[in-house]
This record gives structure tokens, C-alpha cells and sequence, in this order.
């Protein structure tokens, strides 16, 4: 049977390196292909060229006669507009939007709304993002394409609609290839990996999970062969520089030969780097972050959270989850102080400094530059304390100096993350919030992010619907179920795990519970069955602990400082035996302080 496209050593490039060159490739019925690459390394060029809306600067693409090509795009075009059904109608071809197929068509569209569960009578300008998107994927599926081909899919979708994508997308007969960085999506649906890479494309014919088994592999050949490459260019050009005359009849071949390797040296692509994210860590926090009782709000009469209690300590990291519009970012902007609980009460620990990652990229200028986004006017940065110029330090995040001198509007969705990123990190922080830090990152990136926030020694507070970034970084999940928002401990799929237990919970009357740190079992959201009332003396206790946990940190890290001075031991022994023993003395304080704390909590 005949590929349905083939693309033929083909060959495009805009501004910088070549994105294909002399590219050749195969799609076959029935696939379902992943396709990888960094940002920027000619993804949605290649899809474009597959769908034929730009043709290629040299080579050719092959199409089987009658074969149907459909692109659901990454962005949401700006002119959407019309009711979901003619959207959607007008995915079809022309010929099948005359007089005679138009009762067909729309019956056609029809089935599939259902199918889809869409309303076709909505207007899609009232959607949300991740609604839009179903809609375009709808248009996209209309025509029954032989291969569709879908550009970051997951982007804008809550949990559960990137679920049914996955349920949906299993089901399709046909051949799909799409670009995603969510990577629980690509081990679920992918059956082949396709990777673009410095302008080559590579066919890996597996499964994800193997592709980071054989790319590890590769990658390791192959600095080993550009080590011994470059170990003989090396000598090569050593022994030109001892002086040999070139002109001897028996050393012009060893100088064509070396002209030769000086080509090839030229025309290699090296592997592009990985980000280089270092978060600047400020003064610790108070040991309690924020302190949150009974808080209810609503918008007229959408309730976001009712009665909902929680504590968050120092080093936390908290994942927020729920569908979209749910009210995750109010909620975060009620843990924070930034909106005032309609009932109940938010206290606030000391000392916070708060960096935040904006979901909607409102924090950069399109029309300046990326230096320019970056510097504020200015040419360097403080880093740590230590200046350094812009473009160096966005050469960490992977912007050459050409791309930093590039206006905004021309970034890919990638590339935009990383600079937001990278404006992020320039701010010393105990306090990190990110609202969909994840969306256009490449696999690379994502997972030096993860490394980073799991090493950071402040609070992470972070709405996200990238399962396996929640599982890799959070320590509790704050979830928005139909029975109002509940915390868990773990991540995406602890949450999943407990989740179910809690349903059963409800069903018998008792209240789901987390674990608090150290403690035992504590309710959230609600009080638990069996729970004794505090005494007035207990009370009074409870509301001074906090206090008393801050004041002991403080004085403990006061003395672990002067401790750390070079000059401490220089002290007589018995003076520093005594300051030894006082620290000891303040952290045996403290965690009895932290014990007692847990223990009326959970009462």
C-alpha cells in the first residue's frame, strides 16, 4: 500500500539555520506518530508542509491520490467566530457545502457534535480556550482526514478533557502524528517516534519510553565521534602550523584532506544545550506561610470554595487542580492575601517574597525586543548578587544574541515560556507561583524546570494539567471536585488513587482526610466524625504556636550563621560547647513546638 504522504529530500528555512534539510520521510495508514524536537527546531513548519500550506524551497511532497489532510492548529485563530455548528461545517471541502451534499454535510456535523459533546448553538466568542480548542478539533475531524495532524493538542485543556482527547484519539482509525509536551500523553497514544533534530529528522519506529532509552545512546555516540573528529582536526592542524611547506608533492594531499575536515567541522549543528535555570533563592520565610481558616467566596452565585481550611509551611509545594474556570487562580490569589476570603480568615507568615508566573503572558511587551522584555532598558541584570549583561544570561535560556534582539511578537510558544522563565529567576524568591509554566516547553526544559522547583528550599505554588509535572514536583494536591476543593497528599496520580477512597469516604458519611506533615490524619474542607472540641486553654495554645514556631526558627537560624563564620572556632571551647548546645537545645524547642502544633491541629 502506498504512503499517504512522502516527503522527498526536502529542504526550508526562514531566518537562521535550515529547520529541514534534505528531509525524507514516509506516512503510513494507521500510525499514530509523535513528533519531537526543541523549541523552535521546525515542528509546525513541518506539519504546514505536510497539510501543503507552504510548499518546501527544494525536494517535493507526495500525497496518495484522494488522501485527506486535516491540521488542528496550536493557537486559536483571533477571527473565530459564528456558532459552533458553522465552525464546524466549515472544516468540510467546498464541494461538499453545495446544494446537493448540504443536508448530508450538516447531518454529518451533527453526529459528530454529539459524539463530541458540543453545543452546536453556542457561540464559540463566549468559549473558553480549552473549548475553542475542541471545537477546532472538531473542524478538523469533520472531513474524516486520512491524517490528522495535531499541533500541542493538550494546550488550554483542563485533566479530564485532555482524558477524553486520549480516550477519543485511541478510538481514531485512522493515522494521527502530533506535537505535545505533555509526556503522559505521548506514552499513552504514541506507537512510533519521529524526531526532528538539527535539521534531520530521525525515525526511532518505538514507543516513547524506549526513544529515551535509544536517544541517550545516540547522543552518547555521538559526542564520542565528534571528540575523536576533533581530536584529529586538531593534530591535523598542528602539524600545518610546525611548518611542513605545504607545496612538497607528498604533503598536498594531507592539506586537501585537512581543508576538507575545516568543511565539515563548519557544517556540523552541535546539540543544542539545555537551559540553564538557577532560581534565586531570598531570605528564608517564616516557618509558616500562610494560615488559612474556614475561607468561603463566590462570584454572585458561582461558589469557587466553601469552608475550606488548610496550613502552608515553608518547602511546601503545592499543585492546584480542576477544570478550567474553575477558580484555581482565585484561590491562589485567597492562599496568597491578594483577595480577601468572603468568610473565614487568611493569616500570612514573615517575611515573604513572591515571584509569579502569569498563565497569560501579560507580563511581556510584544512590540520590544526579547533584551528588551528582559533588561527593562537596561543592559545587565544582578544575578545573585553579581551583575551580569543581558545577553549572556539569555544565553542560558537558550536565546543566541541574534534571537534576544528579536521582537516578542515573532517567539514561538516555547520560547516565550523560557523568557518569561527567565524573567522570573532574576527575582530573589521564597515564595515561587506558577500558572501553567509547562504549556510549549520542550521535554528538555520541562524537566530541568522539575529539577530546579524540587530543589528549591522555598514554597512552589502551581496550577498546572501536566500530570507527570505534578507527580514529579508537588507534595500535596489541592484538587476542585464536584463536592467543593479538598487537599491530598502526593501528586496527580495520588490524587487519582485517594480520590476514589474519599467517594467510597462520602458514601458511608465520613469526611476524606489528608495527611498532615508529621501527623496524622486531618480533615479538609469539612470536620471529621470523632473529633473532641479544644479546651479554652488549648485554643489559646493553638493560636501562639505559630508565633512561637517562628520566633524559635528564627533565633535557630540566627545562630547557625554565626555559627558558619570562619571565626566561630576561633572562640574558647567551653563558648562554643555552650552555643552548640543551645542550637541543640532550640531544635529540640522547635520540634516540640512543630509536634504539639500537628497534634491540636488534628484535634
Amino acid at each position: 500500500m502506498p504512503p499517504l504522504v512522502q516527503l522527498n529530500e526536502v529542504s526550508i528555512g526562514f531566518r537562521g539555520p535550515v529547520l529541514l534539510d534534505e528531509v525524507t520521510c514516509q506516512i503510513e495508514t494507521g500510525q499514530r506518530i509523535g513528533l519531537l524536537g526543541r523549541n523552535g527546531s521546525g515542528k509546525t513548519t513541518l506539519m504546514r508542509l505536510l497539510v501543503g500550506e507552504i510548499a518546501p524551497d527544494d525536494g517535493a511532497r507526495v500525497t496518495s491520490p484522494g488522501a485527506r489532510i486535516s491540521l488542528l492548529p496550536q493557537e486559536v485563530p483571533s477571527d473565530l467566530a459564528g456558532n459552533i455548528h458553522d465552525v464546524v461545517l466549515h472544516g468540510l471541502p467546498a464541494a461538499e457545502l453545495d446544494d446537493a451534499h448540504l443536508w448530508q454535510s450538516q447531518q454529518r456535523v451533527e453526529r459528530l457534535l454529539t459524539q463530541m459533546g458540543l453545543d452546536g448553538e453556542l457561540e464559540t466568542g463566549t468559549l473558553s480556550s480549552g473549548m475553542k480548542r475542541r471545537v477546532l478539533l472538531a473542524r478538523a475531524l469533520v472531513a474524516e482526514p486520512d491524517v490528522l495532524l495535531l499541533d500541542e493538542p493538550t494546550n488550554h485543556l483542563d485533566i479530564d478533557a485532555i482524558r477524553w482527547l486520549e480516550d477519543f484519539l485511541l478510538r481514531w482509525p485512522t493515522t494521527l502524528i502530533f506535537v505535545t509536551h505533555d509526556r503522559a500523553f505521548l506514552r499513552r497514544l504514541a506507537t512510533r517516534i519521529i524526531e526532528l533534530d538539527r535539521g534531520r529528522l530521525f525515525d526511532w519506529s518505538c514507543d516513547y519510553d524506549t526513544f529515551l532509552v535509544r536517544k541517550e545512546a545516540a547522543l552518547a555516540a555521538e559526542e564520542k565521534q565528534n571528540a575523536l573528529f576533533d581530536k584529529k582536526l586538531a593534530q591535523e592542524e598542528a602539524w600545518l602550523r610546525q611548518g611542513i611547506k605545504a607545496r612538497r608533492t607528498r604533503n598536498e594531499g594531507r592539506v586537501k584532506a585537512l581543508k576538507k575536515l575545516r568543511v565539515v567541522r563548519s557544517e556540523r549543528r552541535d546539540v543544542v544545550g539545555k537551559a540553564k535555570l538557577d532560581i534565586q533563592s531570598a531570605e528564608r520565610s517564616g516557618a509558616l506561610v500562610a494560615k488559612v481558616q474556614d475561607i468561603s467566596f463566590a462570584y454572585g452565585p458561582r461558589e469557587i470554595v466553601r469552608d475550606f481550611s488548610t496550613t502552608v509551611m515553608r518547602g511546601d509545594k503545592i499543585g492546584l487542580v480542576g477544570p478550567n474556570g474553575v477558580g484555581k487562580t482565585t484561590l491562589l490569589r485567597l492562599l496568597l492575601g491578594q483577595l480577601e476570603p468572603q468568610s473565614g480568615k487568611v493569616r500570612l507568615g514573615t517575611n515573604l517574597q513572591i515571584a509569579y508566573f502569569d498563565q497569560l503572558r501579560q507580563q511581556l511587551d510584544d512590540e520590544a525586543t526579547v533584551q528588551e522584555n528582559l533588561g527593562l532598558g537596561g543592559e545587565t541584570v544582578s544575578i545573585g548578587g553579581n551583575s551580569r549583561h543581558v545577553l549572556g544570561y539569555l544565553q542560558d535560556f537558550l536565546f543566541t544574541p541574534d534571537r534576544a534582539r528579536t521582537a516578542v511578537r515573532f517567539l514561538s510558544g516555547g520560547e516565550r515560556n523560557r523568557l518569561l522563565l527567565a524573567r522570573l529567576f532574576t527575582k530573589p524568591a521564597n515564595v515561587l507561583v506558577l500558572d501553567e509554566p509547562t504549556n510549549d516547553l520542550d521535554a528538555e526544559t520541562l524537566e530541568l524546570l522539575e529539577e530546579r522547583l524540587v530543589e528549591f528550599d522555598g514554597t512552589v505554588l502551581l496550577v498546572s494539567h501536566d500530570r507527570e509535572f505534578l507527580n514529579n514536583v508537588v507534595t500535596s494536591t489541592i484538587a476542585f471536585e464536584p463536592g467543593g476543593v479538598r487537599e491530598y497528599v502526593g501528586g496527580y496520580d495520588d490524587w487519582v488513587r485517594q480520590r476514589g477512597k474519599s467517594a467510597e469516604a462520602d458514601g458511608k458519611g465520613e469526611a476524606p482526610v489528608r495527611k498532615a506533615k508529621g501527623a496524622g490524619a486531618v480533615a479538609v474542607g469539612q470536620p471529621a466524625i470523632g473529633k473532641r472540641k479544644l479546651a479554652f486553654r488549648e485554643k489559646r495554645e493553638l493560636e501562639l504556636l505559630p508565633k512561637k514556631i517562628e520566633e524559635l526558627d528564627a533565633k535557630l537560624a540566627e545562630l547557625h550563621e554565626a555559627m558558619a563564620d570562619a571565626d566561630f572556632y576561633k572562640q574558647p571551647t567551653a563558648e562554643i560547647a555552650r552555643r552548640q548546645g543551645e542550637a541543640k537545645d532550640l531544635q529540640q524547642q522547635l520540634d516540640a513546638a512543630y509536634a504539639r502544633w500537628e497534634e491540636l491541629e488534628a484535634e
